[in-house]
């Protein structure tokens, strides 16, 4: 395994992610999950998305990037709840808060391809990952796509944090385990990805 990866499982109660899922009803309101879509050929992502922070990942046919607005309603992002800056604090090991929450939905048939997280201007700071709801297969590799992946099952309440060689590891989601998890009402998945975008 890469140095610098942390799989916490069950990190968060039965309370603490019910708590959590009531801030994501709150935050999808004020910035409604949209359909983002490939740079270039514009194909649709699987997945729904959107963010809270100060800055918020989008994607579409300029490309990857970092924006303050909404791009459907161009509206600025909430704020990022209490209970994510406090999980960002205690397994972080950063001295810096984040200033980006990706919100991705997994709904049915729903996954990410092996990917970096790379479009921020540092990598100082680690990426800090929230599974809620139906299981995931994630896999995490190495620095090169082809490198030799680990896969775990991440169930709702887990917490993954990428940080050291890590931080630019490839990794995905391979597919969801649909009805494995009864804490959303809708099914599927939600993944909280929380990231500093600037450098200090």
């Amino acid at each position: 395994m890469i140095k610098g990866y942390q799989y916490f499982s069950a990190f968060l109660d039965l309370r603490a992610q019910k708590s959590l899922v009531a801030d994501l009803r709150e935050i999808i309101v004020a910035a409604p999950l949209y359909t983002p879509t490939m740079p270039v050929s514009g194909r649709p992502f699987s997945v729904k998305m959107t963010n809270a922070g100060s800055l918020g990942w989008v994607s579409d046919k300029s490309g990857y990037r970092y924006q303050p607005l909404h791009p459907v309603s161009g509206r600025p992002w909430p704020a990022i709840p209490s209970d994510l800056m406090d999980i960002w604090r205690e397994v972080s090991q950063c001295q810096m808060d984040p200033q980006a929450c990706l919100i991705n939905y997994y709904g049915n048939g729903a996954k990410m391809g092996s990917h970096v997280d790379k479009d921020e201007e540092t990598f100082e700071a680690p990426v800090v990952s929230i599974s809620l709801g139906d299981d995931a297969v994630f896999h995490v590799g190495g620095l090169k796509r082809a490198d030799a992946k680990t896969r775990i099952v991440l169930k709702s309440g887990d917490v993954v944090v990428l940080g050291g060689l890590a931080r630019l590891a490839y990794h995905g989601i391979d597919r969801i385990k649909a009805g494995t998890s009864d804490l959303l009402q809708e099914g599927g998945r939600f993944n909280l990805t929380l990231r500093r975008v600037t450098r200090s």
